[in-house]
């Protein structure tokens, strides 16, 4: 039995509402389907989103890395050497976290058709069902208080405010959130990086005094910005969550070493897929260092593979996995569907889905 061919879609799949946060404004999600076929003609996928402002990877640069680099890698091999297969992948070529991502969750994808297993069950769990918080983004038609109220009145329980693009009119929208979502609703901040550590400390303490009640604050400060991050983690009561200062192990660790930061999110796009996310969750909890997993704005296939990591493994607090709830239409038959605040799982052979005819 033998990898026959590695190919690679282009798809691009409008939104029904635009997505703005501190970083970017999106209105469809552009991104990279990676398929790898075995003898038998299954097919396993995987995803590699376009995120030009997070990662840096675009369609083009993901593509080439696949077909020039990995493909070549893997045609002919055996699509049952999982581990051997994404450890090769992982040291094929520097940096391309996001093709490698793809390439990794394709061959996890391949293997659990193969056994005729879900996903979440190829990587130890049962679970079909797994919660997700919903964002607000940083600009709506409807304003931050009505989003809040729509968003809870549909069932969710955890809404993650986006912030970070105009710090002046931050607190105003973070108060407007809590005073429409009720005290029952748990509220999480994400700055995408948009403020300096003196505008954290001063909005979140404002915050907390006006009663918002803020389960986490997500990436306050710039990525780079180590120090700045662990000022504010010193200087806040609220836990700090590294997103974009933390792609791999070398990262998690340099968080951990400086106390950077209370929480970590795991990101396959940012980390390079299943295997390394498998090894950063592990590495957190032995650190004692609270857990998400989240994704870039992402198809069924990428959101697909990062809930069926939790359904296996777990986090320490509700995943953010509400890309896919955003689509207008979906470019995969199949997959995961929402039900109100939870992702559910097909209960068919790995992700369960397929690429759509159109």
């Amino acid at each position: 039995m033998t990898i026959e061919d590695v190919k690679t879609h282009r798809v691009r799949a409008p939104l029904h509402t635009p997505f703005v946060t501190a970083l970017r404004r999106a209105t469809s999600v552009e991104t990279l389907i990676v398929e790898i076929v075995d003898s038998d003609g299954r097919s396993g996928f995987g995803e590699a989103p376009q995120v030009w402002q997070v990662t840096g990877a675009s369609l083009a640069g993901s593509e080439a890395c696949v077909t020039s680099m990995l493909r070549p890698l893997l045609v002919g091999r055996d699509p049952d050497d999982l581990v051997a297969l994404c450890r090769a992948t992982a040291g094929a070529v520097a940096g391309n976290e996001t093709a490698k991502a793809a390439v990794d969750v394709a061959l996890h994808d391949l293997s659990a058709r193969r056994l005729g297993v879900p996903l979440a069950r190829l990587l130890g769990g049962s679970a079909r069902r797994v919660p997700t918080d919903v964002t607000l983004t940083a600009a709506d038609e409807i304003g931050v208080a009505g989003a809040a109220r729509a968003r809870v009145a549909e069932g969710f329980t955890v809404l993650k405010v986006k912030v970070g693009a105009d710090p002046s009119t931050d607190l105003a929208r973070i108060r407007d959130v809590r005073a429409a979502a009720g005290v029952a609703t748990r509220i999480r901040l994400d700055a995408n990086q948009g403020w300096t550590a003196k505008e954290a400390v001063r909005i979140i303490r404002a915050a907390q005094d006006a009663g918002a009640d803020l389960e986490l604050v997500e990436q306050p400060v710039d990525h780079r910005d180590i120090e700045g991050l662990r000022w504010v983690t010193d200087r806040v009561d609220v836990p700090i969550l590294a997103d974009e200062s933390v792609y791999g192990v070398r990262d998690l660790v340099s968080v951990i070493r400086s106390r950077a930061a209370d929480m970590v999110n795991v990101k396959l796009a940012k980390c390079g897929g299943l295997a390394p996310a498998r090894t950063l969750l592990a590495l957190a909890e032995a650190h004692d260092m609270g857990t998400i997993v989240g994704t870039m704005m992402e198809s069924p296939v990428g959101v697909g593979a990062a809930a069926s990591l939790v359904a296996a493994c777990g986090t320490t607090a509700v995943p953010d996995l509400d890309a896919a709830w955003w689509l207008a239409s979906s470019p995969v038959v199949g997959g995961l569907t929402y039900d109100a605040a939870s992702v559910v799982l097909p209960d068919s052979p790995g992700l369960g889905l397929t690429l759509s005819a159109s």
